[in-house]
């Protein structure tokens, strides 16, 4: 990942920590605020399967992009084009496995939203992808040198602290979810955010 800004293990290790926490958080917020017009105006709608703002696509997604993008960084163009590509894979093939392996379940439905040109089964959509390739350029050209100037900055201990500890943050509340609140029977963060009164869609 480094190319020639050579780049310790450590660095490379933690910047990858942290694409993970700020990319499900801003895939939080931008389903946050389209869903917001989606439904009329009508309201806040909870996202996601957690007690966080923050989304799993959106980061196994920015860790796609920066696996296949990274060495064509000097096109913007072509890190744009091809991260429509590759996200659009991730947001079929995670829509269909949900649908096929949880008996019809869907985490989004693109038949029944607006601006669905192209739309693919429910699973995959024009604005879909366009819209992660504007954020593939705001995470290649923005974030990721972010992160890259902390790590040079920082000192070592200090930037593994805080990539490991908000990494670790975000884990527990992702394998909570979707793991010791089935088979421990006990209230995961839809159930939580429900009984408060939040509101969900398709949940």
């Amino acid at each position: 990942m480094d190319g020639k800004l050579n780049l310790e293990t450590y660095q490379k290790v933690g910047i990858a920590f942290l694409v993970v926490v700020f990319a499900g958080m801003i895939g939080w917020i931008y389903e946050a605020v389209f869903y917001f017009f989606n439904f009329g105006m009508t309201g806040f709608y909870m996202q996601g399967g957690n007690f966080l703002p923050w989304m799993n696509i959106y980061a196994i997604g920015a860790l796609v992009i920066i696996l296949t993008t990274y060495k064509l960084r000097q096109k913007p163009w072509a890190v744009f084009l091809l991260s429509m590509v590759t996200t659009g894979i991730v947001e079929y093939v995670g829509g269909w496995l949900v649908y096929n392996l949880f008996n019809g379940a869907r985490y989004w439905d693109y038949n029944t939203e607006i601006l669905n040109w192209g739309n693919i089964d429910g699973f995959i959509c024009l604005r879909s992808v366009l819209c992660f390739g504007l954020s593939a350029l705001l995470l290649m050209y923005v974030l990721l040198p972010f992160l890259v100037y902390l790590a040079k900055t920082m000192t070592r201990r200090a930037f593994l602290t805080l990539s490991i500890s908000l990494f670790s943050i975000v884990m527990v509340d992702e394998l909570y979810n979707l793991f010791a609140a089935h088979v421990f029977n006990w209230p995961n963060a839809v159930d939580f955010y429900k009984s408060i009164g939040l509101k969900y869609h398709g949940v």
